[in-house]
């Protein structure tokens, strides 16, 4: 079965959703102590979340990248991560999405959350035909993930590091028994709708099943 070429693809649980970050030691680990983000984190500035874990270990590159050595796996409520994606705008103009830029200019402007599609990755980091969801948060949203979404904060490091080392040494079938195992996100369609090009085909409600009972093993 085809991927569909905008989906997301999330570990997640009856009401909550498990998204990821990488940080400095100094933001990472008090926050994985504490369970929430300690007072050094900005909540002035935009995050980012990536429900992808090869997305983001694309983007810190295994966590080796400066300021990325941290990698945070980020549970946070479904019901939070929902209303971010109603509440997104695609962070770039799309001819198939937008009237035209100026409405796309005010959208942006007013909207708390942005969205990225983009390439998801392989276990050597190499571009798939398919994206993955990047979602990126400020104003209402940060405070709102800071505050009321966030459930718990685990140090995934150590796992990054014994995947990539799997898959550096050419393992990649104990490298992908590693990888947490994502599945189809049930988003309605009323929640992506505003976030993909009109006409791009989706998966049908069975494919969706039948894509979680595969990914499930």
């Amino acid at each position: 079965m085809e991927d569909p070429q905008r989906e997301v693809r999330a570990v997640y649980a009856e009401s909550t959703i498990t998204v990821y970050q990488a940080y400095p030691p100094e933001i990472g680990l008090p926050a994985v102590r504490e369970g929430r983000f300690p007072a050094a984190w900005k909540r002035d500035r935009m995050t980012w979340i990536k429900p992808s874990f090869l997305w983001m270990m694309y983007r810190c590159g295994w966590g080796t990248k400066a300021g990325q050595e941290t990698v945070l796996a980020v549970e946070i409520s479904r019901d939070g991560f929902e209303w971010a994606l109603r509440h997104a705008c695609l962070s770039s103009y799309v001819r198939a999405v937008h009237a035209d830029q100026a409405a796309w200019q005010r959208e942006l402007k007013r909207a708390p959350a942005r969205v990225q599609w983009d390439p998801e990755r392989d276990l050597r980091l190499q571009p798939l035909p398919y994206r993955s969801l990047q979602l990126g948060l400020s104003g209402e949203a940060v405070r709102r993930y800071a505050d009321e979404w966030t459930v718990a904060i685990s140090d995934v490091t150590p796992l990054a590091r014994e995947i990539h080392a799997y898959a550096g040494s050419g393992d990649l079938d104990s490298a992908a028994r590693l990888l947490p195992q994502e599945r189809p996100y049930p988003a309605a369609d009323e929640l992506l709708a505003h976030l993909r090009p009109l006409g791009e085909q989706q998966p049908t409600a069975a494919n969706s099943v039948a894509a979680s009972r595969a990914d499930a093993g």
